[in-house]
């Protein structure tokens, strides 16, 4: 009976959401059919007075056609600063939707120039004041459209682009600068700066030197540091001075259509100063002196004459006689006047050959330059010496930092005042062996590649570099790694390219990571990690769950739309959201950003709905398109049904409003239904097993057995047979037993009207036998729940309770039993 209503209840529900689901088809059907090519629905206007019937006037506007665009709002134009002035530069376009005629009109700031002019007809905008992108940057502008009876205007910014139009100049001129003559090989002197005012490879600049073949000094081409030639030295005594002119070049660029370079001169004065380092030189050698028979001792027999070799900074020259005067001579020290000191006839040799130097010819020996490579010996040297350089310590020997190796043998005096000294230039060639290993100029590189690069496709370039010379300094490239597979490397140049069947997908793989091996000939290598990130192009649509949606909103909450773009990386995958066709239109706002629909603030009650809405449903169609931020941007549009309803209709009846929630989606509503109603029956099958199986234990309750003993009869047997029938009889009709009739599903615990049941037939008499002696007998009992019988009344039908039933029950069932097969004992 239960599974029997259960069903009907489901059908009922089942026919109910038929009909909603047919009845909500055709309304369906109804709102999706097209209008005379409209989107879904139309307003229809309600009467109004014969005043406001007049036609209303639109106002105009510009066409927004985007990005590199000549015609339109001039929305994100620029212009290079060299365009010549007369020229035709941009066309602003618009419309009126009534058809009038429209004109055009730019202004600027009163502050500012007048840089365009505009035909008002036509549009045509004209460059009228030259541009110049170092001064302005910038163009702020005012345009407008009008249609007699209406005025839109916009500001617009025009950007003003670069052209190679400036020339680089020299700072801080003019450039002079002191150099000592003994500056060290490969020195900085001076550094020189110059700006171009272009921005790109116009105002980048480099130097150079214009006659760097002819000079003793190189120009680092970046840095603008001057520095003295490798090899080179300056020399006091050959040039006080040397003027350099350097030459400061941009990067070039394209001005008026063509490509030029500019480039400025200056000229660097390198004064040199003079140091000891030029030994003093005779003037006027050979010198001859002649002494008479009258000359006296003490008297001057000539002088000699030396100079400073170091001519800037001269030190005083003293003089000595080293040999050959036998004590007959002497020589002023500081004059140089030479004086006989005997007499002409105590001279014992009619020729004396003097030799006459400086104040001491004992001097040390020490190298000037990078210490403790080399050592000089001897240390000390007493007029002159033969010099031996040994190396000290080899560890400092690099060919990759220095080739040559350039000293200076400095001779100092040592027991002089003035100290006197000379020197010596000292080079050391230094011949290569494969000491190094290759190194990448970075330890990492990191690439970015559009994810639909072709095949083939530059990736990055890495450099190693050996310092070694030769076949030692040659480096191979290699790469490896889990992330290298759609990459290849040119072995020697270490460009890096995409295979010739890669296809890139940012949305895919965004980045890969891969090493790269620098190894020379004898196996020495390095390594350097390789990062590769692909740039996320436009390359999807943004995409709808449904082109076509159903949602029901709620007076006073908003509804909500989305769409998902599969880009990687923004603005790609940002998505903006309008509603670009409904009717009416001031019905509904949306958020560009989340999707969220709303009604208009004016709107707030159904009232107001009803008379706007198609057939008075409450119902709109909508056409909502997505639109993503990338360029070129990509958009998509879906359909959206709206039944409008408060939550005064949502709160009628729980029934009501679950029909309403569900009304989009009827299938939904059975799935639900039908859910329900497989618990209910669930729960029936299991409360009726649960049932079946208690009382079926309840059943199998066992007989307790009595046995009474045996007893001597007092009474003869005939007479103890008399009243033992007499007593089965009375003991018998004294009981009634009540069972309950069996149901169909073998329930003993069912309630209903029950009849007493029938006495078993008491046992058959023993069989008489001769009686010796006492007789001795027993009487099977059953233990139950017996009802005694009431004499005066008729038997009633009485409910009784599961446990009686059972009882009573198995009590019929013992007496059945024994009505058939059971003996008695005696």
């Amino acid at each position: 009976m239960r599974f029997l209503a259960l069903s009907r209840l489901l059908c009922i529900l089942l026919l109910c959401f038929s009909i909603f689901s047919v009845e909500g088809r055709r309304h369906s059907r109804h709102l999706a059919k097209p209008r005379k090519g409209k989107l879904c629905c139309s307003r229809v206007p309600s009467p109004v007075p014969t005043a406001q019937k007049a036609q209303a006037n639109f106002a105009p506007h510009f066409f927004d056609n985007g990005v590199g665009s000549t015609n339109g709002n001039m929305a994100l134009f620029s212009l290079p600063e060299d365009t010549p002035v007369g020229s035709h530069v941009y066309t602003l376009n618009g419309t009126d939707p009534e058809g009038d005629p429209i004109s055009y009109h730019i202004s600027f700031d009163p502050s500012a120039r007048s840089v365009f002019s505009v035909d008002p007809n036509f549009g045509n905008i004209t460059l009228v004041e030259e541009l110049d992108r170092e001064r302005e940057d910038e163009i702020e502008a005012i345009i407008s459209i009008s249609d007699g009876l209406n005025l839109v205007a916009e500001k617009v910014t025009i950007l003003v682009t670069d052209a190679n139009d400036e020339v680089p100049s020299f700072i801080q001129e003019p450039y002079v600068v002191q150099v000592p003559e003994d500056i060290p090989t490969g020195s900085s002197i001076i550094k020189v700066h110059a700006v171009d005012k272009d921005t790109g490879s116009g105002g980048s600049v480099t130097y150079f030197l214009q006659n760097m073949h002819t000079t003793k000094f190189a120009m680092d081409r970046h840095s603008g540091v001057l520095r003295l030639r490798a090899g080179a030295t300056l020399d006091y005594e050959k040039a006080q001075a040397h003027f350099v002119t350097v030459v400061a070049k941009d990067g070039g660029g394209r001005l008026r259509g063509a490509d030029v370079v500019f480039s400025a001169t200056t000229t660097v004065t390198v004064n040199v100063e003079d140091v000891q380092d030029m030994a003093p030189v005779f003037v006027g050698t050979p010198y001859y002196g002649y002494v008479y028979e009258d000359t006296l001792p003490g008297s001057e027999v000539l002088m000699v004459v030396a100079m400073d070799g170091d001519r800037g900074k001269p030190n005083q020259i003293l003089y000595s006689l080293l040999n050959g005067s036998d004590g007959a001579f002497e020589i002023n020290e500081t004059s140089g006047v030479i004086s006989v000191t005997q007499s002409p006839a105590q001279l014992r040799r009619e020729v004396y050959e003097l030799h006459v130097q400086g104040a001491n010819a004992k001097f040390n020996l020490r190298l000037v330059g990078p210490g403790g490579i080399f050592r000089v010996v001897p240390l000390t040297v007493l007029n002159e010496a033969q010099v031996t350089i040994i190396v000290e310590n080899s560890a400092a020997i690099d060919y990759e930092k220095f080739k040559v190796l350039t000293f200076k043998l400095l001779a100092i005096e040592v027991n002089t005042p003035e100290k006197f000294s000379s020197t010596a230039d000292v080079v050391i060639q230094l011949l290569d062996t494969n000491d190094n290993v290759p190194k990448f100029t970075s330890h990492y590189y990191i690439a970015r590649i559009p994810e639909n690069a072709p095949g083939g496709s530059n990736v990055v370039a890495v450099t190693a570099v050996d310092p070694d010379t030769g076949p030692w300094g040659e480096v191979k490239y290699s790469i490896y790694g889990s992330g290298a597979d759609p990459f290849l490397i040119h072995p020697s140049t270490g460009i890096i390219y995409t295979q010739p069947w890669a296809s890139l997908d940012a949305e895919a793989t965004a980045r890969y990571n891969f090493y790269v091996k620098a190894e020379d000939m004898e196996g020495k290598y390095s390594l350097a990690e390789v990062f590769v990130t692909l740039l996320d192009v436009n390359d999807h649509y943004p995409q709808f769950g449904k082109s076509f949606q159903e949602k029901t909103m709620v007076l006073g909450t908003p509804v909500k739309i989305e769409a998902t773009d599969q880009d990687a990386d923004e603005p790609n995958n940002l998505v903006d959201y309008s509603i670009t066709h409904a009717e009416p239109t001031n019905v509904f706002d949306i958020d560009t950003h989340t999707g969220e629909i709303r009604l208009k603030n004016s709107i707030r009650s159904l009232d107001a709905l009803h008379n706007i809405t198609p057939g008075g449903d409450f119902t709109w169609s909508l056409e909502v398109q997505a639109k993503d931020r990338g360029s070129p941007s990509f958009s998509t549009t879906a359909l959206l049904k709206i039944d409008i309803t408060d939550t005064e209709m949502l709160s009628r009846s729980p029934m009501a409003a679950f029909l309403m929630q569900t009304k989009d989606n009827p299938m939904k509503a059975v799935g639900v239904l039908a859910g329900i109603m497989a618990i209910i029956v669930a729960i029936t099958v299991l409360i009726s097993t649960a049932t079946f199986w208690r009382n079926k234990k309840s059943n199998k309750v066992l007989p307790v057995r009595r046995v009474l003993r045996k007893r001597p009869s007092p009474a003869p047997r005939a007479v103890r047979i008399e009243w033992l029938k007499f007593r089965r009889t009375k003991a018998a009709a004294k009981f009634v037993l009540k069972e309950d009739p069996p149901n169909e599903n073998c329930n003993n615990n069912s309630l209903g009207n029950t009849l007493p049941p029938k006495a078993p037939a008491p046992p058959p008499p023993p069989t008489m036998a001769p009686n010796m002696g006492t007789a001795h007998w027993t009487v099977p009992t059953v233990s139950g729940s017996l009802t005694p019988q009431q004499p005066q009344r008729s038997p009633k039908p009485k409910v009784g309770s599961p446990i009686q039933s059972a009882l009573v029950s198995e009590l019929r069932q013992k007496f059945e039993k024994k009505s058939v097969g059971n003996k008695a004992y005696f």
